[in-house]
């Protein structure tokens, strides 16, 4: 079941100069939802937005009845999105897109990838897996310590293993470069963030006959499968990632690794 609704704002939190955390209600209960879904808010008040900006749910808090959105202010829309104030309304097609897989006992240790915005939707994977029994281990990377975001969130839930490409923290180099990945061995991986970095974490999984699935960020205007701007070539023909996604077994793609 999908939903149009006008959330009111809790708050929006700077978390860096580029980053602010949104924080969503509503004035009834908030559908369900699922880690590695996803909403399409619509932009009010920017004059180059012209559609709906797709944006991963970050957290979702039953209790409080709220909804995290994690934006990265990049251009107009997202910096139209991250000047909303307590108390303003966005609009939002929610939840969109199907869902990362969860660890069982037959499979119960899952590393969870990510890097730069790509985390937000691990910290709400993170947080089912652990209501589940399970613990997740996170293994992080970003330019630099001040791109890191949420970690206290991270490390209230699992392990988090840190990479920054300039060493200000963790280990020095790219996720793929750390060393737990030498250490330790896992059931399944599940993993967001840059293209290239999936990448090279598929190529990864693959070496080491581990099933790995990916959260694709294809451009999506509409979340539903009607405009086709998120399509993507898979083993079975094309799809839209909107719907058939974002969350896709890396043997399902087509990537040369």
């Amino acid at each position: 079941m999908k939903y149009i609704l006008d959330l009111n704002v809790v708050a929006v939190e700077p978390l860096h100069e580029r980053y602010v955390l949104i924080r969503l209600t509503h004035e009834k209960p908030l559908p369900p939802m699922l880690p590695g879904q996803f909403v399409e808010v619509r932009v009010d008040g920017s004059p180059t937005t012209f559609l709906r900006r797709p944006i991963s749910i970050n957290w979702v808090d039953e209790q409080r009845n709220e909804m995290w959105l994690l934006v990265a202010v990049v251009g107009d829309g997202t910096r139209t999105l991250s000047s909303l104030r307590a108390g303003d309304r966005l609009n939002c097609v929610l939840p969109l897109g199907n869902t990362f897989t969860l660890p069982d006992a037959t499979s119960p240790r899952l590393l969870l990838v990510g890097g730069g915005v790509g985390v937000a939707p691990l910290l709400f994977m993170g947080k089912r897996i652990k209501e589940a029994g399970f613990e997740p281990t996170f293994l992080l990377g970003a330019r630099s310590s001040k791109d890191l975001l949420e970690l206290d969130s991270f490390k209230s839930l699992g392990r988090v293993f840190v990479t920054t490409e300039d060493g200000s923290e963790g280990e020095r180099g790219f996720v793929t470069d750390h060393s737990l990945l030498c250490k330790e061995s896992f059931d399944r991986i599940a993993t967001c963030g840059p293209l290239p970095m999936m990448q090279a974490v598929a190529r990864y999984a693959h070496k080491a006959g581990v099933e790995c699935e990916v959260s694709l960020e294809n451009k999506m205007a509409c979340g539903i499968g009607a405009c086709l701007c998120c399509v993507e070539k898979t083993t079975s023909g094309n799809v839209c990632v909107c719907k058939e996604g974002p969350v896709i077994n890396t043997k399902k793609l087509t990537w040369q690794i």
